[in-house]
């Protein structure tokens, strides 16, 4: 079972960033949460084992036809893809 990696911060209600481990936008998502101190969990899509990545995949393409990176899921019910500095900084209000 894929394991998210949770980060402490303030609570804006549940926030889930699926990213790359080596993409620049999704370490910019990253510092700008960590930035924020907001408290979000995130996992590293491409070092998933094959049949996680597909799973975890299938999930994110519910939010995100295109399956791109970074792709932040809001109280289950907003979608980020993307970095979108603006939008990811209207969660801290």
């Amino acid at each position: 079972m894929a394991e998210f990696t949770r980060v402490e911060g303030k609570n804006v209600g549940s926030v889930v960033l699926y990213a790359l481990s080596t993409c620049i936008w999704c370490k910019k998502a990253r510092s700008l949460l960590d930035e924020l101190k907001i408290e979000y969990s995130y996992i590293y899509i491409d070092l998933l084992e094959s049949d996680e990545n597909t799973r975890i995949k299938d999930d994110v393409r519910k939010w995100n036809p295109l399956c791109s990176f970074p792709t932040l899921i809001i109280n289950n019910e907003k979608c980020i893809v993307g970095f979108k500095e603006d939008e990811i900084r209207e969660l801290k209000k």
